[in-house]
């Protein structure tokens, strides 16, 4: 089987503890201090999607925020929530690109985290999930992506998208981009990965309150 034709969250699942092993031991810090500056302060909001090992959502947490957590990996949310315990995270199952659950509630957040999540899905499902993120996120709340460059891990399922395609989608939305960081290094120092670190601001509109 193709690595582009496997699921986004395939070989996830059957390698939980090698997972918690790696992100855990990359600080929250370590990892967004870049971008903190462009995020709007706590108390607010924050939506991270693909919370993983929840290293991210605790982070937040521990600064304030109210954090919406979802995890489509049942094995990975069960652990995070138990490793991650906090009032100020609440874990749930859903998953791009539909967000059926978090859409459904129409809640808005001040802040959209995607860590490690665009590159697992394919050119039209980043065509069709883009708008829907921009539809959660508050007028002059942002969207921070950190999009993967490098090959796959065998067994998982990623694109290569470069960061002028997730602009353009972005903007088509309703979004403009005030950082981008192209070529970080792996914090894990592997040779052959780096990482993109795109930011967008929702523009002003009448329907976000």
């Amino acid at each position: 089987m193709k690595g582009t034709d496997l699921s986004g969250t395939e070989g996830y699942a059957n390698q939980i503890d090698k997972l918690f092993q790696e992100y855990e031991c990359i600080s929250f810090e370590a990892v967004h201090r870049p971008i903190m500056y462009c995020i709007p302060p706590a108390p607010s909001h924050l939506l991270d999607i693909g919370a993983g090992t929840g290293r991210d959502a605790a982070g937040f947490a521990q600064l304030g925020y109210y954090v919406t957590a979802i995890e489509p990996v049942s094995e990975l949310r069960r652990r995070a929530a138990q490793l991650h315990q906090s009032r100020r995270i609440e874990w749930l199952n859903d998953c791009l690109p539909e967000l059926p659950t978090v859409t459904k509630r129409r809640q808005m957040f001040d802040v959209i985290m995607l860590t490690a999540v665009w590159m697992h899905l394919d050119q039209s499902q980043r065509q069709h999930a883009m708008p829907l993120i921009s539809a959660l996120i508050r007028s002059g709340g942002v969207v921070v992506f950190s999009i993967r460059h490098g090959p796959p891990p065998p067994g998982r399922r990623m694109f290569e998208v470069g960061p002028d395609e997730t602009i353009s989608l972005a903007e088509q939305a309703g979004m403009s981009c005030i950082q981008r960081i192209e070529a970080q290094n792996d914090l894990r120092g592997v040779s052959d990965i780096s990482w993109d670190r795109l930011v967008f601001i929702k523009k002003g509109d009448t329907n976000s309150s």
